[in-house]
Formats: C-alpha cells, sequence, structure tokens
C-alpha cells in the first residue's frame, strides 16, 4: 500500500487528549511531547555510552551488590559525596576512583564491579541502556498518581532493577503473550477493506488504503483511559478485562516507546476487537472534533480526505466492531460476494511514516542511536496483511544499538558531533530534493514516488487449490503470465504457467492502473534459508523508470519478515547485469548441500545469490544514504569553516615548473588530506609514455570503446555540455599523450576515468553507452595492472 495521503510536511500534528502518546508518568491519557521524551533518553544513553570505562564502572556499581568478602548484603555502591541534585552541569565530573569505600557498607567500589571486569563494551553498553531505563520509571512511579499505573510502572521497574543485578536480559513474565487476540485489529481493518471496498476502481480503493492507514496509526499511538477513568465514564464496563488490556498495553507498547530495554509491539498488531471496541466511540469522536477544529490548517487537497470521507469511513467500521455478527472478526474471513476465502494476497508494506492524525507522506528518518529498536518511527502499520500479527523479527529483526555497535575505529568523527549535526538536518524539508531527471538521482527514486503517489502498488500473490478462487487476483496471475511470457520468449509458455499458478510459488506483483506490468515470481524454502527467484520482469513500455530495482526492493523487505536472508537465481546473459546492481554475485553464500536437489539447474544461465541484511530498509536505502551524504556536506562544511587561515595562490606554474607534490600545496594537510601510497609510478618520463600509449590503443581497439572515440557532438547529445561541465574522449586522451601531457599515470588515468563518470552521469543504467562504459572501464584497469601502474583492482 503507498503513502498518498496526508497533510504537507511541516503540518501541525493534532495536539488533543489521545492524540499523541504520553509518556509514561504523564498521567493517563493526557498527552505530551513522546517523541522527543524518547529521543532526550536516546542522547543521554549515547552520552553515557561514549564514557570513559571507569564512568561506566561507576554508573554501574550503584546497581550492583557487593561482592566482598563477609556475605555483604548491601545491593548497590553509594558515593560518599553525592553530586548536587539537580546535578551542575558548569562543574567538572571528578575522575572516578574504583577505591572510593561506599557510604553504606564500605567496601570499595572495585568490590561492586568486580563481576564486571571482563565484561565486554558491548554488553556494559547494554546495562547502562537498562540503567537509565530504571532511573526514569524510577522518577515515572513517584511522579504518577494513577495506583493501576504506578503499579506497573513500579513492576517494570523491578524487573528491570533484578535484569542489571543478573545481567540478563528483561524477560516480562505474564501468563500469556503477544499477541493477546486474533484477528488483531490490524488484521479487522484489513478484512473491512476487504469486505466493504473490493469492489471498486483502483484510485478509489486508493483513498480507502490510505483512511485505513490513517487509522491504524491512531490506535498504534492512542492513549488509553486508566481504569479509574474508565469506571468513571462507563460505570457498567467490564473492568476486570479493561484492566488487563491496559496492563498488556504499558508493558508492551507505551512504556517501551521510551525505555528500550523491554520489547514493544504495535497496539494493532497484539489486540484485537475486545480493546477496539472499549476506545473506539471516544476516539471516533475526538478524531472528527480534532479534524473541525484544524480544518482551517488543512492543505485544500486534504479537506475533502479529512473531513468528508473519515467520517463515513468511521462509520462504516463502526457498525463492523460493534456488530454480533460481522465477518470481519472471524478466523477465516469470507468474501461476502463469492463466499470463499481469500487467496495469499499480501499489500507489501509501503515505507515507514511519521504518525499524526492526518498521515504525512513523508518519511521518517532512521533513529541510528538506537540501531533499529522497534520505535515509533520505525514500525509501519500495514493495512492490508493477512499473514499472522503481532510477530516480532527475530534473528532478522535489527539489532539494538548495544548489540549492533560496530568496534570504534581510530579517526572517527565523534558522536557528539555527528548528533549536532544531524540536529540540523533533522527536517527533511532541509535536505535539498533531487531531480529525477538528474544523474544523481536513486534508480528507483521515481518508483517510490509514484508508489506513495498511488500511481503503482506492490502484492504478493499466490494460487491457492484449497480456497475458492478470487477474480481479481486469477487476473493478476494471467497478467503476470503474458508479462513473463513476452518479456521470456525463449521460456516455454507452458512452462511459465504452470510456475505462475503453482501453489507452491508466489509472485511480487507490479500493479498500475488495475494492470499487472511487471514482478518477480519466486518460490520460498524456509527450511533450506534460501528463496529462488524463478522469473523477473516488467512489460517494455514501462522499463527504465526505476520499477525493477524498487520490486527488488520490496522482495527483499518481505522476506526479511518472514526471516529467509538469501536469494538464488539462474540468470541468462541478458539479466546478469539487473542482479549485479540489486546486490546479485556470482559468490553464492548457501552452502551447496543446502540447495542442490531443490533448484532446478537451467544450461546455459548463472548461479547468482545475494545475501540479505536484516538491519537496511531496502525500500528507503537510497533516501538514507541521500542523508547520509547530506551529513557529510555539513561536517565539511564545518571543517572548512575551521581553517580560517587563507593562503595565497600558487605562482611556480607561471614560472615555468611543470608539477609539485601534493603535500607541498599549502594548507592540504589542514584539510585533512594524507599522502596514500598505492601504486608504482614510473620515474623514466619515456617509459611511462611508452606504457601509457600502449594501453590507450589497447582502449580504442576494444569493442566497446565506440561510443567514446570523439568528443559527443551537440547535435546528437542535445544539452550534453549542460549536464557534463569536463567532457572528455579518447581522441583528446591521444592529443594529450602525443604533446606529453601525461607525465604521471594519476593524470591519465584521470582523463579514462572521467570518460566513464561522464557516460554514467549522463545515460540511463539500461542503455547500451552505459554499459559500453562499465565494459571497457574493467578493461582499461586490467590493462593498467598489467603494466604494473597499480597494485590491485
Amino acid at each position: 500500500m503507498t503513502d498518498t495521503a496526508g497533510i504537507q510536511q511541516g503540518s501541525p500534528a493534532i495536539g488533543a487528549a489521545g492524540l499523541v502518546p504520553a509518556a509514561p508518568g504523564a498521567g493517563g491519557t493526557e498527552g505530551s511531547g513522546a517523541a522527543g521524551g524518547s529521543a532526550r533518553i536516546a542522547v543521554k544513553k549515547a552520552q553515557l555510552r561514549s564514557s570513559p570505562r571507569p564512568k561506566k564502572l561507576e554508573k554501574l556499581g550503584v546497581y550492583s551488590s557487593c561482592k566482598a568478602e563477609g556475605a555483604c548484603k548491601c545491593n548497590g555502591w553509594k558515593s560518599q559525596n553525592p553530586p548536587p541534585t539537580p546535578p551542575r552541569t558548569d562543574q567538572q565530573s571528578n575522575a572516578v576512583n574504583l577505591q572510593e569505600p561506599c557510604r553504606s557498607c564500605s567496601h570499595t567500589l572495585g568490590d561492586h564491579v568486580t563481576h564486571l571486569e571482563n565484561v565486554s563494551e558491548d554488553e556494559m553498553n547494554r546495562l547502562l541502556g537498562i540503567v537509565l531505563d530504571v532511573e526514569y520509571l524510577y522518577t515515572c512511579v513517584h511522579k504518577e498518581e494513577d495506583a493501576d499505573t504506578k503499579q506497573v510502572y513500579f513492576s517494570l521497574f523491578k524487573l528491570l532493577r533484578k535484569s542489571i543485578l543478573q545481567m540478563g536480559k528483561p524477560m516480562l513474565e505474564a501468563q500469556d503473550s503477544p499477541p493477546f487476540e486474533k484477528p488483531s485489529i490490524e488484521q479487522g481493518v484489513n478484512n473491512f477493506v476487504q469486505y466493504k471496498f473490493s469492489h471498486l476502481p483502483s484510485k478509489e480503493r486508493q483513498t480507502i488504503m490510505e483512511l485505513a492507514k490513517m487509522f491504524l496509526n491512531q490506535i498504534n499511538y492512542w492513549q488509553l483511559e486508566t481504569p479509574s477513568q474508565r469506571r468513571q465514564g462507563v460505570p457498567n464496563d467490564d473492568v476486570a478485562g479493561y484492566k488487563a488490556n491496559y496492563t498488556r498495553w504499558l508493558c508492551y507498547c507505551n512504556v517501551p516507546q521510551f525505555c528500550d530495554s523491554l520489547p514493544r509491539y504495535e497496539t494493532a498488531q497484539i489486540f484485537g476487537r475486545t480493546l477496539l471496541r472499549s476506545v473506539f466511540t471516544v476516539m471516533r469522536k475526538q478524531l472528527l472534533e480534532q479534524a473541525r477544529q484544524e480544518k482551517d490548517k488543512l492543505p485544500p487537497e486534504k479537506r475533502t480526505l479529512i473531513l468528508t470521507h473519515f467520517p463515513k469511513f468511521l462509520s462504516m467500521l463502526e457498525e463492523e466492531v460493534y456488530s454480533h455478527n460481522s465477518p470481519i472478526w472471524s478466523q477465516d474471513f469470507l468474501l461476502g460476494a463469492s463466499g470463499g476465502q481469500i487467496p495469499i494476497h499480501t499489500v507489501v508494506n509501503a515505507p515507514p511514516v511519521a504518525r499524526p492524525l492526518y498521515y504525512s507522506t513523508s518519511p521518517v528518518s532512521m533513529d541510528l542511536s538506537t540501531g533499529g529498536s522497534a520505535s515509533p518511527a520505525r514500525k509501519t502499520a500495514s493495512v492490508l496483511e493477512p499473514n499472522p500479527v503481532g510477530e516480532k523479527r527475530k534473528p532478522s529483526e535489527p539489532l539494538p544499538y548495544e548489540e549492533n555497535k560496530r568496534p570504534r575505529v581510530v579517526g572517527d568523527i565523534p558522536m557528539d558531533l555527528i548528533n549536532e549535526v544531524m540536529a540540523t538536518i533533522t527536517d527533511p524539508a532541509a535536505i535539498p530534493e533531487t531531480s529525477l531527471l538528474s544523474a544523481h538521482s536513486a534508480r528507483d527514486e521515481a518508483a517510490r514516488l509514484e508508489e506513495r503517489r498511488g500511481v503503482i502498488e506492490f502484492h504478493v500473490i499466490g494460487n491457492s487449490l484449497n480456497q475458492k478462487p478470487n477474480k481479481r487476483i486469477l487476473m493478476w496471475l494471467v497478467g503476470l503470465q503474458n508479462v513473463f511470457s513476452h518479456q521470456l520468449p525463449r521460456m516455454p509458455k507452458e512452462y511459465i504457467t504452470r510456475l505462475v499458478f503453482d501453489p507452491k510459488h508466489k509472485t511480487l506483483s507490479l500493479i498500475k492502473d488495475g494492470r499487472v506490468i511487471g514482478g518477480i515470481c519466486f518460490r520460498m524454502f524456509p527450511s533450506q534459508g534460501f528463496t529462488e527467484i524463478v522469473f523477473c520482469a516488467v512489460t517494455s513500455n514501462e522499463q527504465v523508470k526505476g520499477y525493477g530495482t524498487h520490486l527488488m526492493n520490496h522482495l527483499k523487505e518481505y522476506h526479511i519478515k518472514h526471516e529467509i536472508l538469501n536469494f538464488l537465481t539462474y540468470a541468462d546473459e541478458y539479466a546478469i547485469g539487473y542482479f549485479k546492481k540489486q546486490g546479485f554475485s556470482k559468490d553464492i553464500k548457501v552452502p551447496k548441500a543446502k540447495y542442490v536437489g531443490y533448484i532446478k539447474d537451467y544450461e546455459g544461465a548463472t548461479l547468482m545469490g545475494c545475501e540479505l541484511n536484516p538491519s537496511i530498509p531496502y525500500t528507503e536505502f537510497s533516501v538514507i544514504i541521500k542523508k547520509q551524504k547530506e551529513i557529510i556536506k555539513k561536517l565539511i562544511e564545518r571543517k572548512q569553516a575551521q581553517i580560517r587561515k587563507v593562503y595565497p595562490g600558487l605562482s611556480c606554474f607561471k614560472e615555468g615548473v611543470r608539477q609539485i607534490p601534493i603535500e607541498s600545496i599549502p594548507g592540504i594537510r589542514e584539510t585533512g588530506w594524507k599522502p596514500v601510497g598505492k601504486g608504482k609510478e614510473m620515474r623514466d618520463p619515456d617509459q611511462l609514455h611508452s606504457t601509457l600509449k600502449t594501453i590507450l590503443q589497447h582502449v580504442k581497439s576494444h569493442p566497446n570503446a565506440w561510443p567514446f572515440m570523439e568528443p559527443v557532438k551537440k547535435t546528437e547529445a542535445p544539452g550534453y555540455y549542460q549536464v557534463i561541465r569536463f567532457p572528455m574522449d579518447l581522441k583528446t586522451m591521444s592529443e594529450r599523450l602525443k604533446s606529453r601531457y601525461y607525465t604521471t599515470r594519476k593524470l591519465f588515468m584521470a582523463d579514462m576515468q572521467r570518460i566513464f563518470t561522464n557516460c554514467r552521469e549522463y545515460n540511463p543504467p539500461e542503455s547500451e553507452y552505459y554499459k559500453c562504459a562499465n565494459l571497457l572501464e574493467k578493461f582499461f584497469y586490467t590493462k593498467i595492472k598489467e603494466a604494473g601502474l597499480i597494485k590491485d583492482l
């Protein structure tokens, strides 16, 4: 499903009670700055984890029982000189002394932390994260006025405190675990959309999907009333049942937003109809009232969606929520029209989004400091997700900060500087947009934007022998069979049909204007840990739009969710280039014993594999890279601002000097430049000239050199010289070589590399010129290596 409905970036989020999550301890349903609270905690954790090891030991010693001889019963070291409350920021913290005695038991700090001597930095950082969560919950316990909420906070406080003492991982002890009811709220809304709106045209159905996602976003961050408030408002309600759900919601959904030591789940994925019934009436009333109050702040194009369609959507959903015989809450949900079960059908999750009431279209950047914990900005509500919900990624879940931290490399940029720069570009609007026609735009950028606008959709579909067929799914399967047959003429049509309609195979289909324009047919082997990609094609008139890359990215995320992290495929000579761009290689990571006998060996094709990284959100990967580039740009600007001294220009060249060592340029070292010795520079000018001449002749004789033999003519490529500022070609290089311009190998290699870079910047990846540049570049570096001008490629 795509992200097409919502207010523009910067529009005000709704601030009424119940519409944004309150921080633990905020008191019932009153909203507070959830994102700000969790961000502050994350910053504190990052600062503490970057502290010296003695400082970390001091912090953990406060929560560590005394290990001194004599069976000391002290359960935490207490400083003789405790810091002032609140701490003074203008004072330097004293050096940590492991021999400092405890105010309680008189044993030293070292006696309290002996068990941490051989603990790794990663484990210590994990424990420090729990420590800060404990301190935060301690504050919540004292501030909270509601008795039921205070009891839950205190129980979680003791759980985390115990985890620190035992150096274990927090495990909630409960009779049952998520999901607590099936079908979940998310599944119920999915069924509702299928049940009521599957007959609508594509555009109208897309509007309904946007409204459904908007509703689920609110459910996931709705602030529940406390049981005491509930008793006052609804005296005849099932108080015991509501209190049980309220406690579960606090433990699994609300508190983990701020205390990421605890596993976090989405409300819509682990609760079902019972919880929805208890909040729906009040929620509907507040949402609509707030929408009317904020109507003047809405963009004109969104007013109809929010003020007209959303109330109707909620009214229809309300009937199904409180109806005693609604089919949408049945585990074997049936379509009313056909009476048959829905076949395998998943709408692939759209990119992560922010969660105000009006469903912002702008993607939220990943919080790198938490490394992928289930924070409010990371998880996405999937409106049409018939797979079992409430499940969390296990081996494939992105590891939290403490388990995913890489070793610090000497020369790394300090984290406080990174955080400072990040703060300047947190607003996505501050990042300059890349034109889709620019050579610097991501390959899948156009497709990603089309998905957000609702122009294209991605669905995982498959045939079924034990369910009654759904007409739309069957039509899509037929469309896929036609696309594969047309685009893969050497593959027998009967074979394509058999696999597309085989229940063991699934196909990720690309839908545009209600019709299939491409797809990837695959078969999953969960027991063997890999998936075989059988067919991959996009119809010819829809190619060169980034659809192929976006298809593969969606397929990768689908498999990460299902905990399969390896792809295998047999690629013919025409497909090898595409698969290489998608991260495939001939280096197969799957042991041969795992796939031999499971996949068919195709004659004349090359076996290729791709290993998935569960920490990467593939559909948003290019956006993340774009943001990282912006960070680097900001860091460079800061570095330049620090270099205040301005040196005069070089005058030696006017005096006849042909070249000078780079390290002799005034100020070059202040910029951070360091000499890197790689390869061999020939001292004899004649020998260098002869070697470069031979290499250039080989390059010009290569069959893929024809596009680069002469300068590009303006008549053949209009606008070329507006895009390419520094053109280069083999004819110009020959003239430069003849005039003895190339006094070093680096000058020669730089001009040759410019030819390839210019070509790739101006031409699309699918063009013949782009392919020629890649092949000729590989040949060129092979010759350079053979000549001994570089040590390795």
